[in-house]
């Protein structure tokens, strides 16, 4: 069996990017791992741990996309079945990529909470295992190790002026702090993004206690879930790092792709498109206007954390839908 199933994928400076904000800008191209996003990071280290056999009767996991894809991945590669349930919101595209991985496709209620339930469902009846999609321990460990190669990348001495990251359940968000604390960057402030709609972790820093959101209404569907986890929430309140916390439109997010696209030749999801905002909107020019970074910002890290739930037509799909 291989080690891991993760690769140590490339951190890439962008030179437009870096015009931009007037500080170097590295990407951590999650985009390039096997399964189309970081999620392999921590799902390959869970389905290792739980030591899963060819006598296993599978795995199930509820993902609107990316987790899906990590777990189908590490199924196949594992010799053991998978069954992935999507809410009825998840694109075609999302279906037959996750087929075309081996995966059994349910489709159960709307959002990513009701497949969630489905899968729970599945796990008692049919004995599978269940691999959570962002809420986990193993899960985050798995996902620290970006930050670790990041660490090795800019070898000794240097580290991020600040780390940019997209939170939809939060497993991303747990995993970046654990790995900043892993390498002693506890004073390196960790910027949240979220699309308006589909912003949990936001309304929950707000709250100053854990918020279930009525409905997704964001088309950032991979950000869909109504409630960020326990942990992402005590990071964004303990103080032992610097959570801030945003938003920005679904406009925002999609122009995001499309400015990513152009410059630096690759398609990710709107998602991840949140995360990138974060630059081309100017917004981390106004958090160092308001102080809440540096004016003198150090290097900026952007985890490009993928994304399987987008192509091309996908993408005018969404222009169209969005600019009605």
């Amino acid at each position: 069996m291989a080690k891991h199933f993760h690769l140590n994928t490339p951190l890439l400076e962008s030179a437009s990017m870096s015009k931009r904000v007037g500080t170097p800008v590295y990407l951590k191209m999650e985009n390039a791992q096997p399964s189309g996003s970081f999620k392999i990071r921590g799902i390959g280290l869970l389905c290792q741990q739980v030591g899963l056999t060819s006598q296993s009767k599978g795995v199930v996991c509820s993902s609107g996309g990316n987790a899906g894809m990590a777990a189908a991945y590490v199924a196949r590669k594992m010799g053991v079945p998978a069954t992935i349930v999507v809410p009825s919101s998840s694109s075609q595209l999302v279906v037959q990529r996750l087929q075309d991985q081996g995966a059994t496709v349910k489709i159960a209620g709307k959002v990513w909470d009701d497949a969630n339930a489905e899968a729970l469902r599945l796990q008692e009846t049919e004995g599978l295992t269940y691999v959570p999609p962002f809420d986990h321990p193993l899960l985050w460990q798995g996902h620290a190790s970006m930050i670790a190669e990041v660490a090795a990348s800019l070898g000794p001495g240097a580290k991020p002026g600040a780390v940019l990251v997209s939170v939809g359940g939060g497993g991303l968000l747990c995993g970046v702090a654990q790995g900043l604390k892993d390498a002693g960057w506890t004073d390196v402030p960790i910027v949240a993004m979220e699309t308006a709609g589909a912003d949990s972790f936001n309304a929950a820093v707000k709250a100053g206690s854990l918020v279930t959101l009525d409905d997704i209404t964001s088309e950032a569907k991979c950000l869909g879930a109504k409630t960020v986890c326990r942990r992402a929430f005590e990071y964004g309140q303990c103080g032992e790092l610097t959570v801030i916390s945003e938003l920005v439109t679904d406009q925002q997010a999609l122009s995001a792709v499309e400015t990513f696209l152009d410059e630096e030749r690759v398609l990710v999801e709107m998602a991840c498109g949140a995360a990138l905002a974060a630059v081309y909107s100017g917004l981390i020019r106004r958090l160092q206007d308001e102080g809440r970074l540096p004016a003198l910002l150090g290097p900026l890290l952007v985890i490009v954390c993928g994304g399987s739930c987008i192509d091309m037509e996908q993408l005018t799909h969404l222009k169209h839908k969005l600019q009605a």
